[in-house]
């Protein structure tokens, strides 16, 4: 049995994503005092009590018309309505009932889908009148909750139990965890209409407008049977260049979703490849340990393909050497030319982040190293790499155990660690090498042993 879906709806700014984030029970959505902050419709697995629930956080529902941003933004809530199995429909209590309302309370009682009203808000006394008037709405008696200080959750769990009926129980999770991919770069690089493509749907608002995207959102997608979280994520500006208080927060969301995913396309514009920004968010991803894809946008829009493919490879080596090897995938997101290679590449990468290396195949080729091009003496005295081994994978991690392992060059490591990319085929990668001082701890096994 999977959790049932409930879609948080309401007008702009009556605090939906905060409810959102206590059920979930973290700060996922941007929370902010201005309305229209959330835009896309994000999901979530939360709880309340022993309710397990998959949470569908929406934009304010507002009476837009035509091609506008506010339009896509409300045809996104009525996809979440239809998608629900139930709706929490929220009202500001403080603010009391607005003609929004209204209009909202009469759409969803023509969704014919089980509504619990949510009067936000209601700390104290300054709520009490919009609690009352939301009556008038006709969709049954309100529940009083304040999401901020988390009072009433108590009524909601019983609102929602009487609701949901058998669909209630708790839920087993899911043994197998999805494949958690992270698209980043510059905004309006065009990273909201890669994952529509992809999963062959208009999940997420797009538009000529830049900085649409604020929250990380996710979408669950099953690719060759095999469950995958997409994370869409807001652009990256130049640190210099950001100054609101709520880029800031869109900012802080996508390098957390970069942090926590598995493997990051870092989607570029092929017309203007690898500027400074486009390197800059590549080598956080790599700071961070994730494996790297690069998706080159626009490519239907590049006249000599196979020349500037092999230019922009050069190129990509050259200014990211710690990512060398990592895939190139053009694609045209407009035409569908090039995306059945995305997932092929993510794959092949995710099992090399993963890789383990067997200990005696990592040292015979230490010995391979050291004979081609043995350490640099440092002050007159040697340097003797002894033995090495792999500690963990996801990215790979290695220690080298060495005499005088803190006097060994930087220049060496980087040797040692593109000989490891090259002879265990690890492209684009992140290779984490740490050098030791000690002696081997298996130089004794086996002695005395007959």
């Amino acid at each position: 049995m999977t959790a049932p879906r409930i879609a948080v709806v309401g007008r702009p700014n009556v605090g939906k994503s905060t409810l959102f984030n206590r059920l979930a029970g973290k700060p996922l959505a941007i929370v902010d005092d201005r309305p229209g902050v959330t835009r896309d419709r994000r999901e979530a697995r939360g709880r309340l009590g022993d309710l397990e629930l998959l949470l569908i956080d929406t934009a304010g529902y507002d009476a837009a018309d035509g091609a506008s941003l506010e339009s896509r933004m409300r045809q996104q809530t009525e996809a979440a309505i239809a998608g629900a199995d139930a709706c929490l429909f929220m009202i500001d209590a403080r603010a009391g009932l607005t003609s929004v309302d209204m209009e909202f309370a009469e759409l969803l009682r023509r969704g014919g889908k089980p509504v619990i009203l949510v009067a936000n808000k209601c700390e104290g006394q300054a709520g009490r009148d919009g609690l009352m008037e939301a009556y008038s709405l006709g969709l049954g008696e309100p529940v009083a909750v304040s999401a901020a200080h988390g009072e009433g959750m108590g009524e909601l769990y019983s609102a929602l139990k009487q609701v949901l009926g058998k669909r209630s129980k708790p839920v087993e999770r899911e043994e197998e965890p999805p494949l958690r991919i992270a698209v980043a770069g510059r905004p309006n690089a065009g990273k909201s209409t890669l994952i529509n493509a992809l999963i062959g749907e208009e999940r997420l608002i797009t538009g000529p407008e830049a900085g649409i995207t604020r929250d990380a959102i996710t979408v669950d997608w099953l690719w060759d049977d095999r469950r995958v979280r997409l994370h869409d994520t807001a652009g990256l500006r130049k640190r210099g260049k950001v100054a609101d208080r709520l880029e800031r927060m869109s900012a802080a969301d996508t390098l957390r979703a970069i942090k926590f995913a598995e493997v990051v396309l870092l989607l570029v514009d092929a017309s203007h490849p690898f500027e400074k920004q486009d390197l800059t968010i590549a080598d956080r991803v790599l700071t961070e340990g994730r494996a790297l894809a690069v998706i080159l946008s626009k490519w239907d829009l590049v006249k000599d393909k196979q020349k500037t493919l092999k230019a922009l490879r050069e190129e990509f080596d050259r200014l990211l050497p710690q990512a060398r090897g990592a895939p190139l995938v053009p694609v045209s997101a407009l035409n569908g030319k090039g995306l059945d290679q995305i997932m092929p590449a993510v794959e092949r990468l995710h099992k090399d982040w993963s890789m383990k290396i067997k200990t005696r195949d990592l040292n015979d080729w230490l010995q391979e190293m050291l004979q081609r091009h043995p350490p640099p003496a440092v002050n007159g005295r040697r340097i003797k790499p002894r033995y090495m081994a792999q500690i963990k994978t996801r990215p790979p991690t290695f220690v080298l155990i060495s005499s005088r392992a803190a006097a060994m060059p930087e220049s060496y490591k980087r040797y040692l660690i593109n000989g490891l990319r090259e002879a265990f085929d690890l492209p684009g990668v992140p290779v984490r090498l740490t050098v030791k001082a000690g002696k081997n701890p298996y130089a004794d096994k086996g002695a005395g042993q007959g």
